[in-house]
């Protein structure tokens, strides 16, 4: 099994296309402008910015750094070292430097760079320029931290733009601008400031220069998607992407270091995370349908970012409210009628609360972010989605069946991530149990709470499918379909062209073994368990090696790792993860669901001797299938927290999938003892003839 697994992952990684690099240019030049968003920008408020996107590739730029907000100090900080970087104390006082000739050198560089030790490496990109034989200039405090080298100097440097002379806007190839922050309670004055520089800067440059302009920061208490433009050969009525975010309109902060350097022509350093920006899909041919699209992405942000935390929220209490619920419904001596119409309330509740993550993903196929009110619409369609899945699963042939509604619940949660990492990570992006690129951790493949329910969801639905198969081709028909299953999840998971999860193989091995080896009859022993988990990190660092073979411009986050742990330069990066992950012990959203629901699953559906209780036994009885998944669910929880930065996050949603589906199967085995029948559709009472294994 882990033969075929490895033969499949190590195959050649799959890389998205890359549109064809232009010649370097004889002058490259960024002008950033701190806060700048697309809402800012319009034909008659910004004219000089409005002309400039009609001829160039337009994008959104997410500019999370190291911090939750991103000051301008961090901006500059991270073009320097084309990494996430932070200014440290350079967010709250201003950045000065120092004349040395014609040029100038940051002052304090030494306490910049000493703050961002363990992250990028400040002065990268003036260095790498130095390196190459060419110079740099540049105008403004930020702009010279930006293209300073590692000692924060730079060939050529003045404050404003009207005082550089005429001549020296052609001296350095590399130039760097601050047109000054779009912020404070009249954004319209201060954007057509802005505007009014970039053309001033546009007006001096020479004619052969390729131009990049960026809102390269946040500058007030709101994280936004920001402006991103470049001009150039074949950038008109495009989008701007890179493979940095696998998105075809969506770029970060160390892409305009790498696409610096590639106009450039020089070399790519180490320790560079961002990649060129390419100028690939055509985008509306009026450029006012064009922003629009661009302002609606970051208005879809901005409703995940104000929903999410009540989301949970209202998760958490929900799970809460549903196993004490579920606790007295199944322990208390209720009778006759009443008692078959509270189990059937609890049974289509239990898959109400299974079918809200597969809800999360689906709701991002309607466009809700384009509503009048976004938010009470996204709420709504959650709502209307979860009633639609829960419909499919009380509606078959399958309802008959112990696993049966849960199983397709699993299933169709398993099949929606799997489509969803076929085609882009669309779905994910800006769903509630997704990632966000206000936050940064990922912008394509598979994210931590995404994988927890991939995995819990493959696993229980690989159960129910060998239970089915078991009776009627046989054990070893049963094991091949959890084989093929799971391994296809793990599989899109980890390979770096769809998933690229680090830690995800390295959990999903052993769960997906555990599964397989109690379908087919065998043990699972601590010893086998540690060999597979094992197993699991070698395929892991396999497939990061396959990917660190790769040029540096195509590498993905596993295969810089690699590259770091073979350099002896991992060290920070771990100890990272691992503080972030020993945190989300003390998260008090996480926290409360996974206590709740082992404390159910322990007291109230294990529990013996009680009217109503003990019910996970019965289904265990009715279909031992179950165990097995449950086993391997539980296991890769495990093993996902402790190997994963989001620590209690992955048991939290694992269990979250699992119990309610268990609770289901135990609620039906308990109809199914006392007589009463699973109903035909989501009307509590509605009764069937027969329920089958």
């Amino acid at each position: 099994m882990m033969a075929a697994l490895a033969l499949t992952l190590f195959a050649p990684c799959g890389s998205p296309a890359r549109a064809e690099t232009a010649a370097p240019a004889r002058h490259a030049v960024l002008i950033g402008v701190p806060g700048l968003q697309w809402s800012d920008v319009s034909p008659t408020a910004t004219p000089h910015l409005w002309r400039l996107a009609r001829g160039a590739a337009a994008g959104l730029l997410s500019v999370r750094a190291v911090g939750r907000l991103t000051c301008p100090g961090d901006g500059w900080t991270t073009v320097s070292a084309g990494a996430r970087s932070a200014a440290g104390p350079y967010c709250r006082r201003a950045i000065t430097v120092s004349p040395s000739g014609t040029g100038a050198v940051v002052n304090d560089i030494a306490t910049i760079r000493r703050v961002n030790a363990g992250f990028g490496t400040v002065g990268l990109f003036g260095d790498s320029v130095h390196r190459a034989g060419g110079c740099t200039t540049a105008v403004g405090p930020g702009a010279a931290l930006a293209a300073g080298d590692l000692g924060g100097r730079v060939d050529t440097y003045t404050r404003d733009i009207a005082t550089l002379p005429a001549g020296d806007w052609a001296r350095c190839a590399a130039t760097v601008v601050d047109a000054g922050a779009v912020a404070g309670p009249d954004r319209a004055s201060s954007a057509r400031r802005a505007d009014a520089a970039v053309g001033a800067v546009l007006a001096r440059l020479p004619a052969d220069a390729d131009v990049l302009v960026a809102g390269i920061s946040d500058h007030d208490r709101t994280p936004h998607l920001r402006l991103v433009l470049a001009t150039g050969p074949g950038t008109a009525g495009r989008y701007l992407g890179s493979e940095s975010t696998r998105r075809a309109d969506m770029v970060i902060l160390p892409d305009l270091t790498a696409t610096m350097l590639a106009w450039l022509g020089v070399p790519y350093p180490a320790g560079l995370i961002g990649t060129p920006l390419l100028p690939d899909a055509h985008r509306p041919a009026v450029l006012d349908s064009a922003v629009n699209d661009l302002r609606a992405q970051d208005v879809a942000a901005q409703t995940h970012r104000d929903l999410l935390p009540r989301f949970f929220a209202a998760f958490v209490i929900g799970q809460l409210l549903l196993y004490g619920a579920a606790a007295l419904a199944l322990q208390l001596r209720w009778a006759g009628r009443r008692r078959v119409r509270i189990l059937a309330a609890t049974r289509l509740t239990a898959l109400v609360a299974a079918a809200v993550p597969a809800s999360t993903y689906l709701v991002n196929l309607v466009p809700w972010w384009r509503a009048a009110h976004p938010l009470p619409s996204l709420v709504a369609a959650i709502a209307a989605v979860d009633a639609l899945v829960v419909a499919v699963a009380v509606s078959g042939p399958w309802r008959r069946r112990v696993l049966g509604p849960g199983t397709v619940i699993a299933g169709m949660t398993a099949a929606v991530l799997g489509a969803d990492l076929l085609t882009g990570s669309r779905l994910q992006l800006n769903s509630l149990m997704g990632y966000s690129p206000l936050v940064g951790g990922r912008y394509y493949g598979m994210g931590n709470i995404a994988f927890a329910v991939l995995a819990t969801s493959t696993l229980l639905a690989a159960s129910g499918v060998a239970q089915w198969l078991e009776p009627r081709r046989g054990r070893r028909a049963a094991v091949a379909a959890v084989l093929a299953m799971t391994m296809t999840a793990a599989l899109l998971d980890s390979w770096t062209a769809w998933g690229s999860d680090f830690g995800g193989l390295i959990a999903f091995v052993p769960g997906l073994a555990t599964t397989a080896l109690l379908v087919s009859g065998r043990r699972v022993s601590f010893l086998r368990l540690q060999v597979l988990r094992a197993a699991g990190m070698a395929l892991v660092l396999g497939v990061a090696f396959i990917d660190h073979l790769r040029p540096p411009a195509e590498q993905t986050h596993m295969g810089r790792f690699f590259g770091q742990l073979v350099e002896g330069n991992a060290l920070p990066w771990l100890e990272r993860k691992f503080t972030a992950m020993i945190r989300t012990f003390g998260n008090p959203t996480l926290l409360p669901i996974v206590v709740a629901a082992f404390l159910f699953l322990v007291l109230v559906l294990h529990r013996p001797g009680r009217a109503g209780a003990g019910g996970l036994q019965l289904a265990y009885d009715r279909a031992p299938m179950l165990r097995a998944g449950l086993s391997g669910a539980f296991v890769t929880a495990l093993v996902g927290g402790a190997v994963n930065d989001s620590g209690l996050a992955v048991p939290a949603l694992a269990l979250a999938v699992a119990v309610p589906l268990a609770l289901t199967a135990a609620v039906i085995a308990l109809e199914v003892r006392e007589g009463s029948d699973a109903p035909t559709g989501p009307v509590p009472g509605l009764a069937l003839r027969t329920v089958e294994n």
